[in-house]
């Protein structure tokens, strides 16, 4: 997810001031052990979201990994937390491995050492998982900061029933016919699935959903910030729906499909199976069905066999 741009950080630095003099009283008595690395959560796009521990946190450590130190730096500047150049350490996708290395080297010395990602929860699609990793297996301690989060923040505005919990599949392929796959496995799932997806490929997107036809998603836009758009509706309406506004292209997405309905899902995939076998052969049905469906052939097979034989008794 990218930093939130300077538009969609209206608030001053010296509005902050107080918030650092209260996360000082609120946090500063508590215990941070040296040595340790603290993944910090930082806001998905409106300053307020950012937490009295993250503000003390992000002042008081000896040195702060970024994904990117510049976005990092404007958001450092925006609460009012002055941190020279050389305190900031860039660690992001392509240079993970060697990054972390680093990172160690000053937690083995006793430093305290703060990760953050441009926007958000570090190590959920964003980079951050493997520094953890890294980090655990040299034995030393790691600090979650729990903060804002495009994920649960989608999730508690899209009124998802049902006790079967959800799937964070994060971003799909880009290929489109890996992107198609992708969706088809996602068709029977029982569960909620919370995707995210960049401005650039969302009609990409919405296209390759779209062949879930009725199934609801919730499409959560510019999540926090000042145009926030959240809209559930069909999957198969999602690319008209893009298309009806240039805005709703824009910006960063988090969308959540809801759960697949078990029992229609079956009953659909018996009435193409009967279709298919009325007009075609019982392989040649089979085969087609399963294309359609998802349905893995042999169990269409087997379920064709039936039909037939009822047919015939």
């Amino acid at each position: 997810m990218s930093v939130p741009a300077p538009e969609s950080m209206p608030i001053g630095k010296s509005s902050f001031q107080h918030a650092l003099e209260t996360a000082r009283a609120a946090a500063g008595a508590q215990h941070y052990p040296a040595g340790a690395l603290y993944v910090v959560a930082t806001p998905i796009g409106n300053l307020a979201d950012v937490t009295l521990r993250a503000l003390h946190v992000l002042a008081t450590v000896d040195a702060i990994a970024c994904e990117d130190t510049r976005h990092t730096q404007q958001l450092l500047r925006a609460v009012g937390i002055d941190r020279a150049g050389n305190e900031l350490m860039a660690l992001h996708e392509h240079n993970e491995a060697e990054a972390a290395q680093a990172v160690i080297t000053r937690l083995q010395a006793g430093q305290r050492v703060a990760y953050v990602s441009d926007a958000g929860t570090p190590a959920v699609s964003d980079p951050g998982a493997r520094l953890v990793a890294a980090v655990r297996a040299q034995g030393l301690r790691t600090i979650p900061l729990p903060g804002a989060s495009s994920v649960t923040c989608a999730l508690s505005a899209a009124g998802v029933t049902g006790d079967g919990g959800f799937v964070f599949t994060g971003f799909l392929p880009n290929k489109s016919g890996e992107r198609g796959a992708a969706v088809q496995s996602l068709a029977k799932e029982s569960r909620a699935v919370v995707l995210l997806e960049a401005p650039h490929r969302i009609t990409a997107l919405a296209e390759a959903l779209s062949a879930l036809g009725v199934r609801p998603v919730t499409v959560a836009r510019e999540l926090t910030k000042q145009f926030e758009q959240i809209a559930t509706l069909p999957c198969n309406q999602l690319p008209a729906w893009l298309a009806a506004d240039p805005q709703r292209q824009r910006g960063e997405f988090a969308l959540v499909l809801h759960p697949a309905d078990q029992e229609t899902g079956a009953d659909t995939d018996d009435r193409v199976l009967r279709l298919l076998l009325a007009e075609l052969p019982l392989k040649t049905a089979v085969k087609l069905a399963a294309e359609i469906t998802g349905q893995p052939r042999n169990n269409l097979y087997q379920h064709a066999l039936q039909l037939r034989d009822d047919a015939k008794g």
